[in-house]
């Protein structure tokens, strides 16, 4: 009875020690990946996750997601950068940001109307971007130089979808698998940039609020959210790309994450995002409508 006993342990922990094998070499994390995107395609939670995924099984799991996820969204576009501010992190238990990647159709424009339920769980926040003008950005060494090399600002709400059910632990690794909850991004005009001091003043100290249909006001942050300086979140992303043996392009948009806290869609509601000390000409305000 003991050797039968020994026999059944030694079996139990071959099976486990098998599973584990697979699971580090990728399967079991190709098989979340592409079970998370058909999910996303058809706005289901997805609960399945594992917490021993590694980041760097993520990041190819990331790229098995947007295999399935991205067909007929057009053209990359650029890349989105997530948890580039120090309460989120912290949230999350890192001390890095993480990246995803936009798509064409992704992009929408200011006072553009979308069902509230755009996504699995759908929210918006105050974000800001870039568009890159020179494929020089790829060897700039300083926030300074960087700005030589991006020749607009986008004032832009995202419309991000968290994609987990609601009892599912969200982790750094989670949300790279799923690129970073992108879903759609509603772009306010491009604001054409200067490599000046006024230029780097602007872009850490502008404000941006939120107000709902009513004008009340829901959220609020500052510039020097991301990373400190967004600049700082654009060689950020230069460098997790140039990581993978990838440069950004000119015309690349770059999202450099979430000014302000999100705020959960409803139907029938609406979502006004103003950006003062921004434009030197003014306040500027991009617009979403939800249906």
């Amino acid at each position: 009875m003991k050797r039968r006993g020994l026999k059944r342990v030694s079996a139990c922990a071959a099976f486990f020690v098998t599973i584990a094998t697979l699971f580090c070499g990728g399967v079991l994390a190709d098989d979340i990946a592409s079970l998370a995107a058909r999910k996303f395609l058809n706005k289901e939670p997805v609960v399945e996750t594992d917490p021993a995924m590694s980041m760097e099984q993520a990041l190819a799991a990331r790229e098995r997601f947007l295999q399935i996820a991205a067909k007929g969204l057009g053209k990359v576009a650029g890349y989105k950068a997530g948890l580039t501010n120090p309460a989120a992190q912290k949230a999350f238990g890192v001390s890095h940001p993480v990246r995803g990647t936009l798509f064409d159709a992704m992009l929408l424009k200011s006072g553009a109307t979308v069902p509230a339920d755009f996504g699995t769980r759908s929210f918006s926040e105050g974000d800001f971007a870039v568009r890159v003008g020179d494929e020089r950005i790829n060897s700039a060494k300083t926030p300074d130089e960087a700005l030589r090399y991006i020749d607009a600002v986008i004032p832009c709400i995202e419309l991000a979808d968290l994609v987990y059910d609601k009892k599912v632990k969200l982790t750094a690794v989670a949300i790279t698998v799923i690129n970073v909850g992108a879903r759609f991004f509603v772009l306010g005009e491009p604001l054409n940039v200067e490599p000046s001091p006024e230029w780097r003043a602007r872009l850490k100290g502008f404000t941006v609020k939120l107000y709902d249909e009513k004008n009340d006001l829901l959220a609020e942050g500052k510039g020097e959210n991301l990373l400190g300086d967004p600049l700082n979140v654009v060689l950020w992303i230069r460098d997790s790309l140039a990581a993978e043996g990838k440069q950004l392009k000119k015309g690349d948009i770059l999202s450099l994450g979430s000014v302000t806290k999100i705020i959960p869609s409803k139907a029938g509601s609406a979502i006004r995002a103003t950006y003062t000390g921004l434009d030197p000409k003014g306040p500027v305000d991009v617009r979403v409508q939800f249906r």
